[in-house]
């Protein structure tokens, strides 16, 4: 069946909610936060709601004491850390998402921050990995259904009530037809 030639607004700050049977457990049920996208050099994001059993200070030593969860990020370069935070100008070089979103920034000066107990672990999030599609590789998952892209919301980001019911969440927030898609319950087989 060809693909209808559908304009999609892909930007950063917005979600992506897989489709409720993605077999890839990477993403199976995963909302995904785009932090940058190019047309020709592609999308980088964040898997939101799948955590790593570990803190920051288990994966990087030198990093000050800091009590703050580790997600997975997603399959790609699973060897690097990656952050978003709310500080925004606070950690220089920080680029932003959207309201209330910041990505990367001097690790210096974060280190430097979180030493002096300037910020708190709600203020940040860290990541192992992250998620990457070449140019026109989103757009064309998207136009077949493998994703369902939304508009972003800072307090799926953060807010901590949010994670373990996220996918649902961001499927009902959009309404319509993506609302009922978030109402399939997991596990339902496939005939």
């Amino acid at each position: 069946m060809p693909i209808k030639n559908k304009t999609i607004e892909i930007e950063k700050g917005k979600m992506l909610a897989s489709e409720p049977f993605m077999a890839d457990s990477h993403f199976n049920r995963s909302v995904v936060l785009i932090c940058d996208h190019h047309e020709e050099d592609g999308t980088i994001g964040f898997v939101l709601n799948k955590t790593v059993d570990m803190k920051i200070n288990d994966i990087l030593a030198s990093f000050p004491e800091f009590d703050s969860r580790v997600y997975y990020g997603g399959p790609v370069a699973t060897d690097t850390i990656h952050y978003i935070h709310r500080l925004g100008d606070e950690i220089p070089n920080s680029m932003k998402v959207m309201d209330g979103v910041w990505f990367g920034g001097d690790y210096e000066e974060l280190k430097t921050l979180a030493n002096m107990g300037l910020i708190e672990p709600s203020d940040i999030r860290f990541f192992i990995g992250y998620t990457g599609w070449s140019g026109g590789q989103l757009k064309s998952e998207i136009l077949t259904k493998s994703w369902f892209l939304n508009e972003g919301d800072a307090n799926f980001v953060f807010n901590k009530k949010y994670f373990k019911e996220m996918w649902t969440e961001v499927l009902q927030q959009e309404g319509g037809t993506k609302s009922v898609i978030g109402q399939i319950p997991k596990g339902l087989p496939l005939s």
